[in-house]
């Protein structure tokens, strides 16, 4: 899908009635790439990492028209190659995919990361083979960086595609 015919969403701040949303992302489908689904006392320890994050933000992706929660999308801190960089990542609902949506939901992120300063790079590591995924970096600006291999979930090595976008001069707030 194009820039131009992808719709529009809003990120709304995740709360704490979300985690219906967090549950629905869960699913052996929408974990295929991310290890598989987590338990439920993972889901809950995520949950209350989104509501309070340390750093960063957690959002629902809704659809500007119409208000529909159709995924989650957030940043937050990672160590990376000796410095400190924003991480995203984002989950899109199936019956929401193929709309452009992530890639609408990735780009008003790399603008909210932007606002936040503190770092100056945003990174994804979509695993390599995850075509969508590495489909909403090049869709939203990021730049390919080469493969790495990262750490995820805990214990468990993937080869990912290292995306980033410069954020330009930012300053600690």
């Amino acid at each position: 899908m194009d820039a131009a015919s992808a719709e529009t969403v809003r990120l709304v701040p995740w709360a704490e009635g979300d985690f219906w949303l967090l549950r629905r992302s869960n699913s052996p489908e929408m974990t295929e790439h991310l290890g598989g689904p987590e338990t439920e006392e993972k889901l809950l320890a995520r949950h209350r990492r989104y509501v309070e994050p340390a750093t960063g933000g957690m959002f629902r992706v809704v659809l500007a028209d119409g208000g529909e929660s159709a995924g989650a999308i957030g940043f937050w801190e990672r160590e990376w190659q000796g410095a400190t960089v924003w991480e995203t990542g984002w989950a899109v609902l199936p019956e929401f995919q193929g709309r452009g949506l992530a890639a609408a939901a990735a780009r008003a992120v790399v603008e909210t990361a932007r606002a936040a300063g503190r770092h100056r790079h945003l990174h994804a590591f979509p695993k390599a083979d995850h075509a969508a995924s590495n489909g909403v970096c090049r869709r939203a600006g990021f730049t390919l960086l080469g493969q790495s291999r990262v750490e995820y979930p805990k214990g468990h090595w993937i080869t990912s595609n290292d995306w980033r976008v410069d954020l330009g001069d930012v300053r600690a707030p």
